[in-house]
């Protein structure tokens, strides 16, 4: 039998940290210790928004340098981990909710190889994305995740990748934190602990906090791609907790 897998919400960041050694990357090096070994991995990343649904469905995804501004060596980054067409055309088959399209363009973006790199750096898992569809509305995308809750039986790790406060136009690159973003950080929290995911979807109505910390969806979404695989008696637990830069939460959340 297979052991049901796990599943993740990284909070990302910055692209440096796949290949800076610090106290995120280290959690990720961590957390990938202790997870089971995966027969593949789906990744639902901040860093792809579609019209519509797309699945990548290559044999082997090529990498894609989706940032500016970076030192040489980000760009030197290799994560030659093979594609899975076969688990691509699955998730095409079981999502009922929105009609689900076969990719062969897009690859792994940063959301997804910064932090494979570090939980799994011989790459040697297949590797497929989901993209974030933009004509969904944002308890849509709750309900699209849960037609995926069967990967989980079959040794597919789901990891979304994103970040609970993001807001750039107010970052400050130090290490602090404002306080409507712990503020905010802190209620998401303990939404999850307690279970209670309708106010984590309906962020929009969460007051200043909440508005400041999301000024854009796409990073905040992939978060519901992971609570809404929660089954009841799955344990949740924290790893790298802490808003960096002011405004960008790297809070990782382990469900399972």
């Amino acid at each position: 039998m297979t052991e049901k897998m796990p599943v993740l919400f990284v909070g990302h960041g910055s692209p440096m940290n796949a290949i800076e050694d610090n106290e995120f990357s280290r959690a990720w090096r961590d957390a990938g210790k202790t997870l089971p070994r995966p027969r593949a991995i789906l990744c639902i990343s901040a860093h792809w928004v579609t019209r519509g649904t797309l699945v990548t469905a290559m044999e082997q995804p090529r990498m894609i340098y989706d940032m500016y501004g970076f030192p040489k060596e980000l760009y030197e980054v290799k994560y030659p981990a093979p594609g899975s067409p076969d688990l691509a055309e699955q998730v095409r088959r079981i999502i009922k909710k929105t009609e689900v399209h076969s990719d062969q363009e897009w690859g792994l973006d940063h959301g997804t190889w910064s932090v494979l790199s570090n939980m799994f750096p011989e790459a040697n898992v297949p590797v497929i994305q989901m993209s974030l569809n933009a004509n969904l509305a944002v308890g849509d995308h709750y309900e699209v995740a849960r037609q995926l809750k069967e990967l989980r039986e079959e040794g597919v790790l789901i990891i979304s990748s994103g970040n609970i406060v993001h807001n750039l136009s107010l970052v400050q690159f130090r290490d602090f934190a404002y306080d409507w973003a712990t503020e905010f950080d802190t209620q998401v929290k303990n939404w999850i602990l307690t279970n209670d995911h309708d106010p984590i979807i309906n962020f929009q109505k969460q007051g200043q906090a909440a508005q400041l910390a999301i000024n854009s969806g796409e990073h905040y979404v992939p978060l519901l791609y992971s609570l809404a695989l929660k089954d009841e008696d799955d344990k949740i637990s924290f790893f790298a907790e802490k808003v960096w830069g002011g405004s960008v939460s790297m809070r990782s959340v382990r469900i399972g």
